[in-house]
């Protein structure tokens, strides 16, 4: 047997809510299958299974509130036998949840939840407004309820709907908390270069040039591709924090810092950066931008970074010193790139620059080891037809 519980989908999380389960007991589930969505303060996800086999019981039901690792569901691996009864586990709800945590589409039967085409968006719409979706004829493709029908329906009466100041104010308490942790536990050390990057965006805009629209690259790619292979020459850098001693992941999966419209930010990752091909990495960075700001991340996204990058540039800051986000152990950094007098050849003349900090744990590197990652982020970022 073996246990499906409610995962880490970010150091902020202490409890998520189910919103559906995708199967049912009985249902033979593949590993990477998705077999519920589940709702955090930052957005709807969709939990992947980490095992192959059948479900034998689930524990818990749409609109349970469930502290993290919780057991949720019992599966039968393929090849084992079934076992006698599973005693049944409940999950105590909050005392006297407000109107706009009560109401939501969590309360239709697992049946009718999944026969029922909505968006992770709108269902949470649906939820912080008091509307059931299940009474309303959706215009989206086949059927589906989009965010318009969401806001064109009647609020439930008595329901006082979630400003968007108040989902905001929610979202940054769980970002406090995070960081917060990250401060107290975590001793950073703070390192930083001005990388010249004229010969990244001469490559950059060279290579648009012979691009269709629609597959041209977007500079962030190579940054987020450079400290990727940086990596493989530092891996201790690309590590977890476990049980009082760094883990060093085999894989790297770059956490992109994204932020959210109705403010906020979440880092999903993407995975496997630094065996991407630069126009793999667009596509997916794209993809993975369109649907954190829908709400439709995966579990996986969401649990799997092993360093988180993040840029300021576009808000006009030139540096940035991050704040590492638990279990990770480093944080890469890029301001704006701006034109700074530059020694080429013993001449002073005008380059576009860029600002590269690293925030890392010193309690797994030093600073000898992070101005390596430096250092190489440098290095590749000169030869760009490298990346």
């Amino acid at each position: 047997m073996a246990d499906f519980v409610m995962p880490t989908l970010g150091a902020d999380m202490t409890e998520g809510t189910l919103v559906q389960w995708k199967k049912h007991e009985g249902d033979r589930i593949t590993k990477g299958e998705i077999i519920a969505e589940v709702d955090t303060e930052k957005a709807a996800i969709d939990v992947e299974c980490h095992t192959t086999g059948l479900i034998e019981r689930l524990l818990t039901k749409p609109g349970d509130k469930v502290p993290v690792g919780t057991v949720m569901a019992v599966i039968r691996e393929e090849g084992r036998p079934a076992t006698g009864p599973i005693p049944q586990q409940t999950v105590t709800p909050p005392a006297a949840p407000p109107v706009s945590d009560r109401v939501d589409l969590v309360s239709l039967a697992p049946s009718q939840a999944s026969r029922l085409r909505i968006s992770p968006a709108a269902r949470k719409l649906a939820a912080e407004r008091g509307i059931d979706p299940a009474g309303l004829q959706g215009t989206g493709p086949d059927g589906a309820i989009t965010l318009d029908d969401i806001t064109q329906a009647p609020v439930a009466a008595g329901t006082a709907p979630l400003t968007a100041a108040d989902r905001q104010a929610r979202m940054r308490q769980t970002i406090a908390a995070a960081m917060a942790r990250s401060k107290r536990e975590i001793p950073h050390y703070y390192l930083s270069t001005t990388i010249d990057m004229g010969r990244a965006l001469t490559w950059l805009k060279q290579a648009n040039e012979e691009r269709p629209v629609t597959e041209r690259l977007l500079y962030g790619v190579l940054l987020i591709k450079a400290v990727a292979l940086a990596l493989r020459q530092v891996p201790e850098l690309n590590a977890l924090w476990k049980d009082g001693e760094a883990v060093k992941c085999e894989r790297i999966h770059i956490g992109t810092a994204i932020s959210l419209r109705q403010g906020g930010l979440v880092a999903p990752a993407l995975h496997d950066a630094d065996r991407l091909t630069l126009h793999e990495l667009m596509q997916n960075f794209q993809d993975l931008v369109k649907r954190a700001r829908a709400g439709s991340l995966r579990s996986s996204e969401m649990s799997d970074p092993t360093i988180t990058v993040t840029s300021l540039g576009e808000n006009g800051v030139e540096t940035v010193f991050g704040v590492i986000y638990p279990p990770q152990v480093a944080l890469v950094g890029f301001g704006k790139v701006v034109e700074r007098p530059w020694v080429v050849n013993g001449q002073v003349v005008p380059r576009p620059v860029v600002m590269a900090s690293l925030s890392a744990d010193h309690r797994v590197t030093d600073g000898h080891r992070g101005g390596l990652l430096l250092a190489e982020i440098d290095r590749l970022l000169q030869e760009p037809q490298s990346l």
